[in-house]
């Protein structure tokens, strides 16, 4: 789907919504349907999300729409994350939830932000939107944590990402992941996750480890070692449990470990 697409299917399902839900009329019209385009209601709408005593909803709209002027392939980042938690969320009705409402959707496209500021070696700026990011949606990115597209944010609550962890695209995470170090060690010292693998809920990922394309991290695995690609991992420590009958074990968000024995 691209930028525009998205853009006219937001606009179609606001227009709906409307029509059957009054409540939801000065939030659709505010955030969708009195927008330009698409770039201009993501600003908006993680500007109304992060606004408050550390800055203000103006301010913040017009950082967020310089970047994706500058920077126009987050809002391309921003459409297949977005369609990627319509696709696996099953409690997800629609585009517009997650632009809205969902805060592992939006805490990402406000770490991306964070990141090209870090990208551009404005540290101080790039850490203040961290750490409202971490106060408001309870998800800690670091911004100089490198993270792909097509990302699924389930539930966001307590996800931690390390300065020099690395994530691939199409990934999905549950809520309390942790891609953390093992103590106070400097330098490269965060995971680096493949394509297409699933974290499942509360994962500890610790050290410069390696997560391969397709592998499956069962809940509540504390994974200390490296996991080769397309395979299964569970427990503490984590050990190999199986294989993943899909490819991309993020897509079909399978939890238990039955079909991969």
């Amino acid at each position: 789907m691209t930028v525009e697409e998205m853009e006219t299917r937001l606009r179609e399902e606001a227009k709906e919504l409307v029509k059957s839900e009054p409540l939801s009329k000065l939030m659709l019209e505010e955030q969708i349907l009195n927008r330009k385009n698409f770039a201009d209601m993501l600003c908006v709408t993680l500007a109304c999300q992060l606004a408050g005593e550390v800055i203000d909803r103006a301010e913040l709209e017009k950082m967020f729409s310089a970047i994706y002027v500058k920077y126009p392939e987050l809002l391309t980042s921003a459409v297949k994350d977005l369609y990627a938690t319509v696709m696996r969320d099953p409690a997800c009705t629609s585009y517009l939830e997650p632009l809205l409402l969902f805060k592992g959707f939006q805490g990402l496209q406000a770490f991306r932000v964070a990141h090209v500021l870090w990208e551009e070696d404005r540290h101080f700026p790039a850490k203040m939107l961290q750490n409202i990011i971490s106060r408001k949606f309870g998800m800690d990115f670091h911004p100089a944590a490198k993270i792909g597209h097509g990302l699924l944010i389930d539930h966001a609550t307590n996800i931690v990402i390390g300065e020099t962890a690395t994530v691939g695209n199409n990934v999905s995470f549950l809520h309390g992941v942790t891609l953390g170090g093992t103590g106070n060690e400097v330098g490269d010292r965060h995971p680096k996750v493949g394509n297409g693998v699933m974290l499942g809920a509360h994962a500890q990922l610790l050290g410069n480890i390696h997560i391969g394309d397709g592998a499956k991290i069962g809940a509540g695995a504390v994974v200390l070692g490296d996991v080769p690609p397309h395979t299964t991992y569970a427990g503490v420590p984590a050990v190999q449990v199986g294989h993943p009958h899909d490819e991309m074990p993020s897509f079909n968000m399978q939890q238990d470990f039955t079909r991969d024995v």
